[in-house]
């Protein structure tokens, strides 16, 4: 497989386990390259990821001090990217929830829509939590006002691919979204920006723990922390409101495209 120049797979990991390098040859087989980030992981699997990235060119492993959360390790790697002249960077969890064998379809559609994000909506199956599968509607609901209805299925599924220099942008431009508020953050911020949202369906899977499954949801921290977003967004939504009408009744994006 030849190494793209422009798309690449971003991966942040923390104490997934050995979880972890299913994922990573998984998406390896897929797409090259492919970066890990290991945010501050202190079991062993910073070591065991390095030792597979020595024998593999098309893998690289970045491996930060302490944990800083999943925002931050994504913009850590969107930044070396973005030095390295990459465009584009597809994101997945490291906990073998997401469809590693969807990665060239994503990018096919990124490579046709350069300029959009392309976004995964989740189909669940029996191993979903009712809980979480209920309690992401009411982000999607607020995520669908923020936006106007800009065309974002799910708020909160981390499987996408992001156009690397306006998300560095907007994370520069302020100090949120390096944690659990990073991915629905990032969608309502681009809608913003006029990126386009592309919705393609993809399978999620929730391991159970003798599967290897590991979760690092909490549902009363996260679910504050998502809380403290959306009353954020709330805030620019109502500043940008004038904006985002004109673009809507203009057909600009990003209020030009159905979900795929």
């Amino acid at each position: 497989m030849s190494a793209s120049t422009a798309h690449l797979v971003v991966i942040p990991s923390y104490n997934t386990g050995p979880t972890v390098y299913a994922t990573v040859k998984a998406a390896r087989a897929a797409w090259s390259p492919v970066w890990v980030v290991v945010d501050g992981s202190d079991d062993g699997t910073a070591e065991g990821l390095r030792a597979l990235a020595a024998a593999d060119p098309g893998l690289r492993v970045d491996v930060l001090p302490r944990n800083a959360g999943k925002g931050a390790a994504v913009l850590h790697a969107l930044e070396a990217a973005q030095a390295a002249g990459f465009t584009h960077a597809l994101t997945m969890d490291s906990d073998g929830q997401h469809p590693a064998d969807l990665i060239p379809a994503f990018m096919r559609e990124s490579l046709a829509a350069p300029d959009s994000m392309v976004l995964g909506r989740p189909v669940f199956d029996a191993s979903a939590p009712l809980l979480r599968v209920r309690g992401r509607r009411i982000s999607n609901w607020w995520t669908n006002l923020e936006t106007l209805g800009a065309g974002i299925d799910d708020s909160l599924y981390g499987f996408r691919v992001y156009p690397v220099a306006p998300l560095v942008e907007v994370m520069r431009g302020q100090r949120r979204m390096r944690r659990f508020d990073f991915d629905t953050e990032a969608a309502v911020r681009l809608a913003w920006r006029g990126v386009r949202p592309i919705n393609l369906a993809a399978p999620v899977k929730y391991l159970r723990p003798e599967e290897g499954g590991v979760s690092h949801f909490r549902y009363g921290r996260d679910n504050a922390l998502l809380t403290w977003m959306h009353l954020r967004l709330m805030a620019g939504f109502l500043l940008r409101l004038p904006t985002l009408w004109a673009r809507r009744l203009a057909g600009r994006p990003p209020f030009g495209r159905p979900s795929a």
